[in-house]
């Protein structure tokens, strides 16, 4: 569990550190936490949507997600204020790395004609975000179990100033850039 932190301590911080020559080891990226989020525009015909991607993300990331709801009304997509339209969960510390480890090392490596995760997806402050198309990549669920597959946005928040620090800490971490 712990494999991914450790490396990050002993590996990854001293050669941040050489190669953008840091003046203070508290300069150094880390990461902050990782969002996950999973919008449901089902929800409103089906309540039980709600409950079953509850489950999965908490079977993905070992956490309960919170039931996110509309801020306002929005009459063109039937939506009204206070509806819930997704879940989401912050993930941080040990079940960060973890969840990071399964990602980069299980999950990513099951998508179908997976070529690499797309290297310019940084919003400019160094954090990081993705999206999949479904959840059956990781292991933790079960084909037989899902009543709909359901794609997520995972964001990954680091205390990089830039992309290029991002860029290069999420490259030691074992991220699977692609090479074009």
């Amino acid at each position: 569990m712990a494999r991914l932190k450790d490396k990050y301590v002993k590996e990854i911080a001293p050669a941040l550190m050489a190669k953008f020559s840091y003046e203070s080891p508290m300069q150094i990226p880390k990461f902050d936490k990782i969002i996950i989020n999973v919008g449901l525009g089902e929800a409103k015909e089906n309540p039980k949507a709600i409950d079953a991607a509850v489950a999965d993300i908490e079977r993905i990331t070992g956490q309960k997600p919170v039931v996110t709801k509309a801020k306002h009304s929005v009459a063109n997509f039937k939506v009204r204020e206070g509806m819930n339209i997704g879940v989401k969960v912050t993930l941080r510390a040990d079940r960060m790395y973890e969840f990071l480890d399964r990602l980069f090392n299980v999950a990513l490596p099951r998508v179908r004609d997976f070529r690499g995760i797309n290297p310019n997806s940084f919003d400019g402050r160094g954090n990081y975000s993705m999206g999949l198309k479904e959840q059956l990549i990781f292991p933790e669920i079960e084909y037989d179990k899902i009543d709909k597959i359901r794609g997520m946005d995972i964001i990954i928040v680091t205390t990089a100033k830039t992309d290029e620090e991002a860029r290069e800490l999420l490259t030691l971490m074992g991220a699977p850039f692609s090479r074009n």
